[in-house]
């Protein structure tokens, strides 16, 4: 049997951390973080850009259907080293996408240097504190998403 391709980038122990480090950024914000990992598109979709795919899984995974339009996706694609960072409307209305998209940067750079782990760790802490800001946790507010890592 052939081994995962992400086997050669994260280990559970990764995927736990990932996890924990969500739980942890959602304890001040009432956003939403997911992680979604891929080795590839499907053969069908590899025609489309990173934006259109990280678009697909957002809505895939429900993260539109969040209270306030808060949710958030890390989307990487491992085996064309290609990484996106897509907020609903709720976020965008108030944070531009070129704070995203640098942060993008500053991750792809751990990415560069085989720190894919620390990397989304460094993306996870940054999101959550801009989430945070902008998006206190309220009294009410519940984990609406999942915390676990979306791996296909």
């Amino acid at each position: 049997m052939k081994e995962k391709l992400i086997y050669n980038f994260f280990s559970d122990d990764d995927f736990l951390r990932i996890s924990n480090k969500i739980t942890e950024a959602e304890k001040s914000t009432s956003g939403e973080i997911r992680v979604s990992l891929r080795e590839n598109p499907p053969f069908f979709k590899r025609k489309k850009g990173i934006r259109k795919l990280a678009e697909e899984e957002f809505y895939r995974l429900n993260m539109h259907s969040t209270r306030d339009k808060t949710g958030i996706l890390l989307y990487l694609l491992l085996g064309q080293r290609k990484f996106y960072i897509l907020a609903d409307e709720g976020i965008n209305a108030k944070v531009p996408q070129s704070t995203w998209d640098s942060f993008r940067d500053e991750i792809q750079n751990e990415f560069r240097n085989g720190h894919f782990t620390k990397g989304i760790l460094f993306g996870i802490e940054q999101v959550g504190k801009i989430l945070s800001e902008h998006f206190p946790i309220k009294q009410d507010d519940t984990n609406e998403l999942s915390n676990k890592i979306i791996v296909s």
